[in-house]
């Protein structure tokens, strides 16, 4: 069993065995930040913060027999004892959670998520209810605003799911492009209609334009920074030169949208057919914007 999940299962065998969903996530959240290299990453959802990638790992458990579920809560299985599993310094983290916030409600611990970390309630559609007016103005104030019009390219080789929509947001992207040929992987949250649904949750369009990406057959033996290169001098000559409308497309969705990112996998702009098809949209007429690798 991967650890992350242990920690779940410990968090709830440590609150008697169950927790409501919301109470869970938030609880989670507050682990998660004492940790020094968090096991879970967190976005500002519905109500407040909120962990894609935990919530996946509940419904597998629950799959596997290992938690039980119900409308509003998680209730953990068995006499298995999670707690023993766990690191030291984890141990203690729980310890920390049970005794500071062990007697919050569900409202109570929104609030105090809400009130120390404001970033993720901005999409919370409960902070204005539960947050008198200046504290909900702390909230709004926390929305991550930008007025330049910028084309951005991201790579999510390397990072949570989170994280990665994290910098979508924190750079208020409205607009995802995923410029892979084949928009599917084995890695969590990143196939075409698993990002699809997860942006749009965050209130960020996606639109896949599979005719700029590159073959994967033409990726299969790429050892050094020169076989890249060599691919890539390919793709310039050939790809790029059919694609004038995509990449027009591409210009025209930046102008009316302001913020846009171009996504693929790599984590190093070098190695990933996004930098020249992002160079190849700066050299068309009436360019005048920004271009930022993020």
């Amino acid at each position: 069993m991967f650890y992350r999940r242990k920690i779940i299962l410990a968090l709830l065998q440590t609150f008697e065995g169950s927790l409501p969903k919301i109470s869970l996530q938030k609880l989670l959240f507050l682990f998660a930040n004492r940790q020094t290299k968090p096991d879970y990453d967190f976005v500002p959802y519905l109500y407040g913060c909120y962990s894609f990638s935990a919530n996946a790992d509940l419904n597998s458990m629950v799959g596997h027999g290992q938690l039980s579920e119900d409308k509003a809560s998680f209730t953990k299985i068995g006499t298995v004892d999670f707690i023993k599993m766990l690191n030291e310094k984890d141990k203690k983290i729980l310890v920390e959670i049970k005794n500071t916030y062990g007697k919050l409600t569900t409202n109570s611990l929104m609030k105090l998520t809400y009130l120390n970390y404001q970033y993720y309630a901005i999409n919370s559609v409960k902070a204005k209810e539960i947050l008198d007016d200046d504290q909900y103005v702390r909230v709004l104030n926390a929305k991550p605003i930008n007025k330049n019009t910028i084309l951005y390219t991201i790579g999510y080789e390397g990072i949570s799911l989170e994280e990665y929509l994290n910098r979508l947001v924190k750079n208020d992207v409205k607009v995802l492009i995923d410029v892979r040929k084949n928009a599917i992987s084995m890695k969590f949250g990143f196939s075409k209609t698993q990002l699809k649904t997860f942006c749009a949750s965050l209130n960020i369009e996606y639109l896949h334009i599979p005719e700029v990406g590159i073959q994967s057959e033409q990726r299969q033996e790429l050892k050094t920074q020169t076989d890249y290169d060599i691919l890539f001098d390919i793709y310039k000559k050939k790809n790029l030169k059919k694609t004038n409308s995509q990449q027009q497309q591409i210009l025209n969705l930046l102008k009316d949208k302001k913020r846009i990112a171009l996504t693929c996998f790599e984590a190093n702009i070098c190695q990933c057919h996004r930098k020249h098809l992002a160079e190849a949209i700066v050299a068309l007429s009436k360019w005048n914007f920004e271009l930022i690798h993020i």
